[in-house]
């Protein structure tokens, strides 16, 4: 039953401006190891500090990065990596090279302490014009022409480790998501149809590898009934069923959706696969204010803090077949995001992120995080980073990607802005810190370029965590002193 505006108006008049609906809202800062302003902090007055002043010894992380003279990784004291594959370096089991541009990850567990991982190469354009494209394994490829995919990793404890396809022939793998049944569903994010860029079907869909069974990734079939558009993320409900999906588009910007699926559909490994192309609904999210105000555009919450009530409108034609997805709606039936990327379900919801803002948003912002709770079905605005003034100097922060919830408290950030690029951490409570930097600087020295940061996950006990350098393609374990961020400032 959805929320109505007059519903959500009344609910946060008796709850104070929408606040209370949530409990204690808790605010995430922008600049390292600073203070995060209460809720309801202003994003102008948001600033960054610089890497060395913001970590004393009673703030949140670990201390401050410390350079890597191998030039990878700059870590802080007691942490260590070890390069886990890299592309057009290690091999696959097939005796292929590792394909390059890791993104979007995740971790499970497999038989005696073994961590597998099935990794997205986020490779589009025609197959020839890549170095290291996902090979074609027999009977695991899609379309041909295309030169994405995913590899699945197994990592020993021992350091022992092995590749494989788990699929080939998809386009541009940007995130996805972990299922509850032990299965990734990897994103396209593309709207290439067949005869666009070499491309021999179409693309833009969703397909789900299974890391345990090599058979169930055969002939690999989309998941039509998600819809055809630039997916980046998507999450999966539990509790309720639901798939959520984050959408990286432009001109018009992109849009957050909810898949609710038919009545007496039950979830479970390959199941998706086999249902009708239209099946269940494909929704879009409709924003409005305490107000009862209609919100055009995310970008229009400016205080960390801010809830926003969401009702659902139905896709009407969820494979694009003339018109793309986002543009079959006015701007006034759907609220839009620039960068809709990484997703991530923890504490009962969905944390969503957009990276950044810019010319084609009503507002500027450097990057949010949001929090949508299915059972208020609210949006909460968590982390707000204000617009970086100097991306080239280490300590602030900016544009977020993918993302993972902490076992340790809080949230791990991938960061894809300008300039310096990190991993970085945001406590419950509002502070952010860093935990890793890369040095691999694929520029010169007078015009240094650093690569994404992408795939943040834990592996299942905790102890690792797992992390590529897009380019040219690095998955690094890291290990060491983990412990609980704490609650308070």
């Amino acid at each position: 039953m959805p929320l109505t505006r007059r519903e959500f108006t009344r609910q946060s008049a008796l709850a104070g401006a929408g606040v209370a609906l949530t409990g204690a809202v808790g605010s995430l800062a922008t600049a390292p190891g600073a203070l995060a302003a209460e809720d309801g902090a202003d994003i102008a007055g948001q600033g960054h500090e610089d890497g060395e002043h913001a970590h004393g010894s009673h703030g949140p992380g670990y201390g401050p990065l410390i350079p890597d003279p191998n030039g990878l990784l700059a870590l802080p004291a007691g942490f260590s990596y070890r390069v886990i594959t890299r592309a057009g370096v290690t091999k696959l089991e097939s005796g292929e090279f590792t394909p390059s541009k890791h993104d979007g990850t995740a971790t499970f567990e497999g038989p005696r302490g073994v961590t597998l991982l099935v990794v997205n190469h986020e490779l589009s354009g025609p197959r020839s014009k890549i170095d290291h494209p996902v090979p074609l394994a027999e009977s695991l490829v899609y379309d041909p022409a295309a030169p994405g995919g995913c590899t699945v990793v197994e990592a020993h404890r021992s350091g022992e480790v092995a590749q494989w396809v788990g699929i080939a022939g998809t386009a541009q793998n940007c995130a996805g998501g972990r299922t509850p049944w032990g299965t990734w569903l990897t994103c396209e994010e593309t709207e290439n149809r067949a005869g666009q860029n070499g491309m021999t079907k179409d693309h833009g869909y969703v397909f789900e590898v299974d890391p345990y069974d090599r058979r169930a990734n055969r002939a690999p079939k989309p998941i039509k009934a998600l819809g055809r558009y630039a997916h980046e993320a998507v999450v999966v409900d539990p509790k309720r069923a639901h798939l959520y999906l984050t959408e990286d588009a432009s001109t018009p910007n992109g849009l957050l959706y909810r898949w609710v699926p038919p009545h007496g559909f039950k979830h479970g490994r390959g199941h998706l696969r086999h249902l009708a192309d239209d099946a269940g609904v494909l929704q879009a999210a409709k924003c409005f204010d305490s107000g009862g105000r209609f919100v055009d555009d995310l970008s229009r919450a400016t205080k960390t803090g801010t809830v926003y009530g969401v009702d659902w409108a139905d896709v009407q034609d969820r494979d694009a077949r003339t018109v793309p997805v986002r543009k079959q709606f006015a701007d006034t039936d759907v609220t839009r995001a620039r960068k809709l990327e990484g997703m991530w379900w923890g504490d009962g919801g969905v944390y969503i992120v957009s990276s950044y803002a810019r010319d084609e948003s009503p507002v500027h912002h450097d990057g949010q995080v949001w929090f949508y709770d299915p059972k208020r079905r609210t949006l909460t605005l968590k982390v707000l980073l204000g617009v970086n003034p100097d991306p080239s100097k280490d300590g602030a922060f900016d544009g977020p990607d993918n993302i993972t919830v902490s076992p340790y408290g809080g949230l791990i950030i991938a960061e894809d802005g300008e300039g310096v690029q990190h991993l970085f951490g945001a406590t419950e409570r509002g502070r952010t810190y860093p935990i890793a930097r890369n040095e691999l600087n694929l520029g010169t020295t007078e015009d240094p370029d650093f690569s994404e940061f992408a795939g943040v996950v834990f592996s299942p006990d905790g102890r690792t965590l797992y992390a590529s350098i897009q380019t040219p393609g690095i998955m690094f374990a890291i290990t060491g002193p983990w412990k609980r961020q704490s609650h308070h400032h």
